[in-house]
């Protein structure tokens, strides 16, 4: 890899931002242009550093307990375009322009294909309850 890895976070940003009892935050990965949601993944303290600094986005896996840079294997890249933390400080939203497929099993998002049987609110039936 060319890019100058930064391994540490500003402290002033770890400060800010609630990390779970295993160190790890969520990252809701979001196309930047569409706001089509991709996908979620882990990132600790080191992932969130390289990603804010080296431009494309970085993942610590749980699985392999290792870090790893989305498409280094697959060519499907993530190239970050911004990045937010939520109004809890315990979840990050990373807006990128995607290459490819997001989803390692080669669907655009991890949600696709995969939506579950839901009772479609309608605000306009709520309306009516409250008269």
């Amino acid at each position: 890899m060319s890019e100058n890895l930064q391994d540490v976070l500003d402290p002033n940003l770890a400060d800010k931002l609630v990390f779970n009892e295993a160190g790890l935050i969520p990252a809701i990965v979001q196309q930047h242009d569409t706001l089509e949601v991709l996908m979620m993944g882990w990132m600790d303290d080191v992932a969130l550093a390289r990603t804010l600094t080296t431009g494309r986005v970085w993942f610590y896996s749980r699985s392999r307990r290792e870090y790893w840079r989305k498409g280094d294997t697959s060519g499907h890249v993530q190239y970050v375009k911004s990045a937010a933390i939520d109004c809890d400080s315990d979840v990050l939203l990373i807006k990128v322009h995607q290459v490819g497929v997001a989803c390692h099993t080669g669907t655009r998002t991890c949600f696709t294909g995969r939506e579950l049987p839901v009772v479609v609110g309608n605000e306009n039936e709520d309306a009516k309850e409250t008269k």
